[in-house]
C-alpha cells in the first residue's frame, strides 16, 4: 500500500511538528520548511500555531514528486525533519494564484483569464457563525470573485460591539461605555483602555481566519486581506515599527500558502500614523517572505500612494471625485501602467455619509464604465436596516438591486477576445468604446463595445467596411438583443433609455 502524502496542485501542503514551549515561542524560535521538486524549490517560513504546535505550508505549482527538508531553532534536534509527497493535478475551478498580465489586467497561474468583480465586506469574518454562513450563501449567489476585508477587527458607525476573537493574548476595553456620540473619543488613545501582549498571537483569531479563506475558496473568491486600517479602539494602528513587522511576517508565514489571496497593506492608509517608509518596510516584507508573489497593493482615503512603487502590482483605489470615478480609469491606467482596481466607488445604500448612499442604477453604471476602460470596479452596498447589519461591514444579506446585474457583466467580460478591455478617452463624447487588450485583436478590429451610460440616445449611425454581427445589450435588464448582419453605412434602433451598450463582433 502507498503511504505517500498527496496534495493537489494550488492547494495548501502543510507539515505539523511539536517543538519548544518555554519563554515566547513566536518570537524565540523559528521553522522554515525547503520544498523541491523537478520544476521548482520553494523556501517557506514557518509559524507557530499554540499549544507547542508548529506549522509550516507550501503552494505547489507543479504535479509530480516533491521532498521536504524542516529546519530550525523551533526543537533542539539538530536533524532536519525531511519527507515526501506526491502533488496531483487541481482541484476543478482552482487555477491557481492570480497574477497580473499584459500590464494591465490578470490571469491566473494556469494562463485562465481572471476579471476581478469585487466586493467589500469589512469585517464579516468576525461576526457569529450564524451570519458568516448566511454570508458565504449570499456571495454564493453573486458574481463576485473577490472580497475585500480586515484581518483587525473595525471601530466605526455600526460596528461598537466586540468581534468574535482579537489576534492577540490580552484584555479589549469594556465597549459598554461606547456611545453614537463618543466613539471616536476611544480612538485618541487606544491603549489606554485596553491590555495586550503585541508579541503573543492568539492562533485561534487567525485559523478562523484561515477557514473563511477556504470557504472562499470554494467559491471561486479571492481573499483580498486588509492588514491595517485606522478604525481602532483597541490600539492595533498604533504598534510599534516591531511589533508591526512580527504581525506581517505572522500572516504572510500563515496565509501566504492558500492560492486565492491578495495582499492589501491598508485601508485608508493616509489617515494611520505611519510614515511612508513603514508601508514600503512592509511591502518589501512581502515581496521577500511571500514565496508566491501574490497581488499586493494599498488603498487610499484621500491622496493616492505611489503606486509606481516596485512593491506594488496593481492601484487599488478610492474615488476622490463624489460623482466622477470610474470615468478617470483611462487616466490612472496611463499614468501608473498597472492594473486599475476601484475598490470603493462608493456605496449602494441610503445611510447620511456622502459615500454610502447611491442608487443601484448608478452603481451597475460605474462598474460598467470603469470595465469598458479596462479597469476592475468594486462595490458595497450600506442599507439603514432595524438591525443595524450593513453589508459594507457586517456581510449577512444583500439588500440592493445592484449586486443581481454583476454576473451579466462578468459572463460578458469573459466573452473578451485575448485578455482584457481597452478604450480611447478621446471618444468619451459619443460613449465609452471598449475594444480588446490584445493588440492584434484590436489591429484587425474584431471587436467593440459601445457603452452610452446615462446617455439615452434612441439611435446610432455607424459605418464600418469590415461585416459585423450587432448585439444591443441592456446592462440594467440584463438582456441581449441580436439585431442581424451589417456592413457600411447603418443605422441601430436603440430603447431611448439610460445604461444601453451595442456590441460588434467581426464576421470572419
Amino acid at each position: 500500500m502507498n503511504n505517500m502524502q498527496q496534495v493537489a496542485k494550488y492547494d495548501v501542503f502543510e507539515v505539523t511538528l511539536t517543538g519548544k514551549t518555554e519563554g515566547n515561542p513566536f518570537v524565540d524560535y523559528t521553522i522554515t520548511g525547503v520544498f523541491t521538486g523537478e520544476r521548482e524549490e520553494v523556501k517557506a517560513e514557518g509559524f507557530y500555531d499554540g499549544e507547542g504546535v508548529y506549522k509550516v505550508r507550501f503552494m505547489p505549482s507543479y504535479e509530480g514528486s516533491y521532498r521536504y527538508s524542516i529546519t530550525g531553532s523551533y526543537r533542539d534536534d539538530a536533524e532536519p525533519v525531511t519527507g515526501e509527497f506526491t502533488v496531483l493535478s487541481a482541484k476543478e475551478g482552482n487555477h491557481g494564484p492570480v497574477q497580473v498580465a499584459d500590464t494591465y489586467h490578470f490571469r491566473y497561474a494556469d494562463k485562465t483569464p481572471y476579471y476581478s468583480v469585487g466586493t467589500t465586506c469589512y469585517v464579516w469574518e468576525l461576526e457569529n457563525d450564524e451570519r458568516i454562513a448566511e454570508t458565504l450563501k449570499s456571495l454564493a449567489n453573486t458574481g463576485f470573485n473577490k472580497i475585500r476585508f480586515c484581518i483587525f477587527p473595525k471601530h466605526y458607525d455600526y460596528n461598537f460591539k466586540e468581534p468574535r476573537s482579537y489576534p492577540y493574548v490580552g484584555t479589549p476595553m469594556d465597549n459598554s461605555v461606547l456611545t453614537e456620540d463618543n466613539f471616536w473619543d476611544y480612538t485618541k488613545n487606544p491603549l489606554e483602555n485596553n491590555t495586550w501582549d503585541f508579541t503573543c498571537f492568539n492562533p485561534a483569531h487567525f485559523r478562523h481566519i484561515e477557514w473563511c479563506i477556504a470557504e472562499l475558496s470554494k467559491l471561486g473568491i479571492q481573499a483580498d486581506l486588509i492588514m491595517f486600517h485606522p478604525y481602532d479602539r483597541w490600539g492595533f494602528s498604533v504598534m510599534s515599527k516591531e511589533q508591526d513587522d512580527l504581525y506581517v511576517k505572522y500572516i504572510v508565514a500563515r496565509f501566504s500558502a492558500f492560492h486565492n489571496i491578495w495582499w492589501s497593506l491598508a485601508n485608508e492608509y493616509d489617515l494611520l500614523q505611519k510614515k511612508e517608509e513603514d508601508w514600503d518596510r512592509f511591502g518589501n516584507i512581502l515581496c521577500e517572505k511571500d514565496p508566491y508573489g501574490h497581488l499586493r497593493s494599498i488603498h487610499n482615503c484621500i491622496p493616492f500612494y505611489d503606486y509606481t512603487r516596485p512593491w506594488i502590482t496593481h492601484c487599488s483605489i478610492q474615488r476622490q471625485d463624489i460623482y466622477k470615478t470610474a470615468e478617470l480609469t483611462n487616466e490612472w491606467r496611463d499614468t501608473y501602467k498597472k492594473p486599475v482596481v476601484i475598490d470603493e466607488m462608493a456605496y449602494e445604500g441610503d445611510i447620511p455619509h456622502f459615500w454610502g448612499n447611491i442608487t443601484g442604477q448608478e452603481m451597475v453604471r460605474r462598474f460598467w464604465e470603469c470595465a469598458m476602460r479596462g479597469g476592475y470596479p468594486g462595490h458595497g452596498e450600506t442599507y439603514e436596516s432595524e438591525d443595524r447589519v450593513l453589508w459594507w461591514s457586517h456581510g449577512g444579506k444583500l439588500k440592493g438591486e445592484s449586486w443581481k446585474r454583476f454576473r451579466f457583466l462578468y459572463d460578458i467580460l469573459c466573452e473578451t477576445p485575448g485578455l482584457g478591455l481597452t478604450s480611447d478617452a478621446k471618444f468619451d463624447y459619443n460613449g465609452v468604446i471598449a475594444m480588446p487588450q490584445d493588440e492584434t485583436e484590436r489591429a484587425n478590429k474584431t471587436y467593440f463595445i459601445y457603452y452610452y451610460s446615462f446617455m439615452q440616445p434612441s439611435y446610432k449611425k455607424f459605418e464600418f467596411e469590415d461585416v459585423y454581427e450587432v448585439e444591443v445589450i441592456d446592462t440594467w435588464n440584463m438582456t441581449i438583443e441580436k439585431r442581424g448582419v451589417f456592413q457600411g453605412k447603418f443605422r441601430i434602433d436603440l430603447p431611448g433609455r439610460p445604461y444601453m451598450a451595442i456590441r460588434f463582433k467581426k464576421v470572419k
